[in-house]
């Protein structure tokens, strides 16, 4: 287990070489730990990011016409520029914490705070959520709506299974997660290419669908795509935990978000050429719909609705290891609470029981709040934390290159380099402005009530600093 390091008394805006002290449990390592070489580190990445939303949205933008696939591709370029800049990030910064470490390293600890605390609530609200809609594919095969316990106990379940696993060690971890990966890619690339066999251009419809004006259409079908492509820094906050981090961060990052691009793409094709416009426009199984058109009969809830839990539970098993290592790494800087840093065969431990209990404890709420709730609400101002760190990681990368902290480099690669983070950038910008502005709103009041946290931590840590030197002058040495 690498040593934790000791946060300044005050924030500075340059990055200073790191000293360490012992944190306060050690890692046991032993069999159970194991580093993720780059096939593992590229498949956190793809799994993360591919969840289940990828079985709905081609039905999503359908509305807007094929003009929406414009919309994706240049989504597809904002997410591997921003790829490519976690992936120079962490060959700076080749430790556990990705964005956080990146926000603190150029503008202090409140700002590495700030990314450290959007980033921890976007990941257990998001896993309450990804949950719950698990359990609407898990309808279709042990039909539970008729019991609200069971449907509870099923949400449960699931989210606990990927805890366990996470419990179990990284060396469970990761082979759960290439399993994952490999169950859910397999049979969406088959649906993909089968598609063009059955692919008629006649069911595409119009290239633009609405009144809307192309700009308009790109923009609107864009804020629908614009977080399919949230876990593009599944590698960088691991980084920890990959071998060779300098090296496999960048590519595993670059590797799984254009595997996931190729996913999405060739399966919105083929579900777009394969069920007609109008069928695809009200379709609420767009998956479904094209298995059953491709091959017949009525088979095809049965198959997406097995795809997509096996695509949740792998997202589920790597959004729960990312959603404990941003709050050890803000923990061992003394910004988090100090319990964050407790890490057992390669995990950390308590940010995994934590964040999973937290979540358990929402997806109850969900189902025994009624309409009343505020689950929907809270799922929605995640769309906005979870840019947060993107732009201040984006910022930090800009930073780097204009204060001249950069590696040495060509003038031309000190260029392109800048040119992709501000690309990055205006993704993330983009990313806000796609949440809407009720999710900014909400969202930026749910970031700021982590500033108390802040002042709590600040104000203990500016105690034990100050204590000897108030101890001192209670009991003065005594005269010689």
């Amino acid at each position: 287990m690498s040593t934790a390091p000791t946060a300044p008394a005050t924030p500075t805006p340059t990055p200073t070489p790191t000293p360490t002290s012992t944190p306060t449990r050690q890692d046991t390592g032993g069999q159970h730990t194991r580093r993720f070489g780059l096939p593992i580190a590229t498949a956190l990445v793809m799994g993360n990011i591919i969840g289940g939303g990828i079985f709905l949205l081609p039905a999503s933008v359908a509305p807007f016409g094929t003009i929406s696939l414009v919309a994706f591709g240049v989504l597809t370029l904002g997410a591997l520029a921003l790829a490519l800049v976690f992936g120079r990030l962490a060959r700076r910064h080749p430790t556990t914490g990705g964005p956080y470490v990146y926000a603190r390293a150029a503008f202090g600890d409140f700002a590495g705070f700030l990314a450290a605390w959007s980033y921890w609530i976007t990941a257990w609200v998001s896993n309450a959520a990804l949950a719950v809609a698990a359990v609407g594919y898990l309808d279709v095969l042990l039909p539970l709506h008729g019991s609200t316990t069971a449907t509870i106990a099923a949400a449960l379940v699931i989210q606990w299974l990927p805890a366990l696993a996470n419990l179990a060690g990284t060396r469970y971890v990761g082979a759960v997660q290439l399993v994952a990966t490999v169950l859910k890619f397999v049979p969406l690339l088959l649906v993909a290419v089968g598609g063009f066999f059955f692919f008629d251009s006649a069911n595409l419809g119009p290239f633009r669908a609405g009144d809307e004006s192309a700009l308009g259409a790109v923009s609107a079908s864009a804020a629908i795509l614009l977080f399919s492509y949230l876990g593009v820094e599944s590698a960088a906050v691991s980084a920890g935990e990959v071998r060779d981090p300098r090296r496999n961060v960048g590519r595993a990052t670059v590797l799984g978000t254009l595997a996931a691009a190729a996913l999405y793409l060739l399966t919105m094709v083929s579900v777009f050429g394969t069920v007609p416009h109008d069928d695809l426009v009200g379709s609420s199984a767009p998956f479904a719909d094209a298995v059953d058109l491709m091959f017949g009969g009525g088979w095809g809830g049965t198959a997406v609705a097995c795809m997509a839990l096996v695509s949740m539970l792998g997202a589920l098993n790597g959004w729960t290891l990312l959603s404990a290592q941003t709050p050890y790494a803000a923990a061992r800087d003394g910004l988090f609470p100090k319990v964050f840093t407790v890490k057992r065969r390669g995990v950390p431990t308590v940010g995994v029981l934590v964040t999973v209990v937290l979540a358990s404890l929402l997806t109850v709420y969900n189902y025994t709040a009624g309409p009343s709730g505020v689950f929907e609400i809270l799922v929605l101002v995640t769309t906005f934390t979870a840019t947060v760190p993107y732009l201040l990681s984006a910022a930090a990368q800009i930073y780097f290159l204009l204060s001249g902290q950069a590696d040495r480099v060509s003038r031309s690669r000190l260029v392109r380099d800048t040119l992709l983070a501000l690309a990055a950038f205006g993704f993330s910008l983009w990313l806000v402005a796609g949440s809407g502005y009720a999710a900014v709103y909400q969202g930026v009041l749910f970031l700021f009530a982590g500033v108390l946290v802040y002042a709590w931590m600040a104000a203990r840590r500016r105690a034990a600093a100050t204590g000897g030197d108030a101890a001192e002058a209670v009991n003065p040495a005594p005269e010689a």
